[in-house]
């Protein structure tokens, strides 16, 4: 099973909230307003014990029972439902990547924007991302820098392949229109991005500490961060992109 025919229509928005409430690791973006639950709260306990696992301890550092210990469920039901560790880590990819791929393609039809205003629209959804899914992002940081072949690579590569294909239209559409230069390196600007966004979420400790905001609340914190962020990268892409640098 894989979450590809999850991401359809979303009626049950109650549960979802109750099942993720305590926990970012897998919630839901604002912007799947339907989705049909073909798995029930066992399925979805399952995916958020593996998700936390699998970022503390990296893929070959979790096992099966330390999933289903932190799961609360048998091993046999963990087959059950998804037949392997692999195929569990599949449905995860299945569902960030699914997810992911409707809200950039939301962003970069929207009719009457400009393009550099569909580029803000593209920085905030990822910052919110990733500081949303921080367990997800940690799995795709870890993976990368011990794995480059085998299947959970190639799961990486096909989303960051399919996403940035829809990012290369974007800027491809903001040239046509003559409000962005011609020669952009369009891997470079989302690796900036990308990087720059997870390196402060992962080192969000010592940036607090060095900045003196040890007594910031949380939540007013995290709210500076996304905005410290926002304002420095749509600074940096409209430099990088317009005409007007």
């Amino acid at each position: 099973m894989v979450f590809r025919e999850w991401i359809q229509i979303y009626q049950k928005n109650n549960l979802i909230k109750r099942l993720f409430k305590s926990n970012i690791c897998l919630t839901l973006p604002p912007q799947l307003k339907k989705l049909e639950m073909e798995y029930g709260d066992k399925q979805m306990q399952i995916m958020e014990a593996a998700e936390e696992l699998f970022a503390e301890n990296g893929f070959n550092g979790t096992s099966v029972r330390d999933i289903s210990e932190k799961a609360g469920v048998n091993l046999a039901m963990i087959s059950y439902y998804f037949g392997s560790k692999d195929k569990l880590l599949e449905a995860i990819f299945s569902l960030r990547g699914e997810s992911t791929k409707l809200v950039l393609e939301e962003i970069v039809n929207k009719p009457n924007l400009p393009s550099i205003e569909k580029v803000y629209l593209l920085i905030d959804h990822y910052i919110k991302k990733i500081t949303d899914q921080q367990c997800f992002h940690r799995i795709m940081v870890r993976e990368q820098s011990v794995n480059n072949s085998g299947p959970i690579a190639a799961l990486i590569l096909n989303l960051k392949k399919r996403n940035f294909e829809t990012v290369k239209k974007l800027i491809s559409d903001g040239q046509k229109n003559g409000e962005f230069r011609k020669n952009i390196d369009a891997h470079l600007l989302m690796t900036t991005m990308l990087g720059t966004t997870n390196q402060l979420i992962t080192s969000q400790y010592y940036y607090r500490e060095i900045n003196n905001l040890q007594d910031m609340a949380e939540d007013e914190f995290q709210k500076h961060l996304h905005k410290k962020l926002s304002t420095y990268l749509k600074f940096l892409f409209k430099t990088i992109l317009t005409n007007e640098a």
